[in-house]
């Protein structure tokens, strides 16, 4: 089954921090985001690894 995409919103509540972090790494880092519309969008599996990649730390 096809993973599916999730939003801003939803990215921000899985783990743990404000909409404005999310758009902050968004914006500084290569948090693995895609713009469909307006909107950003997330996989899970994506964010997860770029997470344990450390690469979530802003400098």
């Amino acid at each position: 089954m096809e993973e599916k995409w999730v939003s801003l919103e939803e990215i921000a509540l899985y783990l743990g921090v404000t909409k404005e972090t999310v758009r902050n790494w968004i914006k500084k880092t290569d948090i693995p985001a895609h713009k469909i519309g307006r909107q950003w969008k997330f996989k899970l599996s994506q964010v997860d690894e770029w997470v344990k990649s450390g690469k979530s730390a802003i400098n």
